[in-house]
């Protein structure tokens, strides 16, 4: 199963919605809460090229945001990207 990280903030419906589709595949992943410390936001920009959160990162693949990864649900992709097909 490929390592899972995304970066989140504390008060962000869509990084909710996120883990709570990630949860209920059953896979761990590692969060980062870019609010939490200085600099943490722009690490997360200089590696996504995005300022939005959430970024998903499911491997080395840049998934995007939750839109990208809830499409790829919807594509019936998401569960072979994540390993558990």
């Amino acid at each position: 199963m490929p390592e899972i990280l995304i970066y989140t903030t504390t008060i962000c419906p869509y990084c909710v919605m996120a883990k709570r589709l990630l949860d209920k595949k059953g896979v761990s992943y590692t969060e980062i809460n870019v609010g939490t410390q200085p600099g943490l936001r722009e690490e997360m920009m200089r590696k996504t090229k995005r300022r939005t959160v959430p970024q998903i990162y499911i491997g080395d693949f840049h998934v995007g945001g939750f839109d990208d990864l809830y499409a790829l649900e919807q594509q019936k992709k998401l569960d072979t990207l994540l390993g558990v097909a």
